[in-house]
């Protein structure tokens, strides 16, 4: 059976669980990246690969790289999302209408004191 979507009816906040299952997948990928990297230092140096002066380096600093962003992002917690500014739709604001009885302009009329 297909999962279906969570929709979010509320402004609540991400359950504790939800959000530790995301950060810890996404620290599971940044390091399954690094073990690629690892796997393809050792390849390319037993092949003789050329251009190898070029992707050691490349490698190593992803090697290095890597750990530090997923410990990071692995401790950081996720960003809350932000209604959009504006709606997707042209809204205009709503025109008010005259009034039915006369106003009364304070310029026109006398001055309390006046009486």
């Amino acid at each position: 059976m297909a999962r279906q979507k969570a929709v979010n009816i509320t402004d609540a906040v991400m359950s504790v669980e939800d959000e530790r299952r995301i950060r810890t997948t996404r620290y599971i990928v940044m390091m399954s990246i690094r073990i690629v990297l690892v796997v393809l230092c050792g390849v390319l140096v037993m092949a003789d690969a050329p251009f190898l002066v070029v992707w050691l380096p490349l490698c190593a600093v992803g090697m290095a790289v890597l750990p530090w962003l997923a410990v990071l992002l692995a401790n950081d917690r996720l960003a809350k999302e932000k209604p959009p500014r504006f709606g997707g739709r042209g809204r205009r604001a709503r025109t008010l209408e005259a009034p039915e009885r006369p106003m009364i302009d304070s310029e026109l009329s006398a001055p309390a004191w006046q009486d």
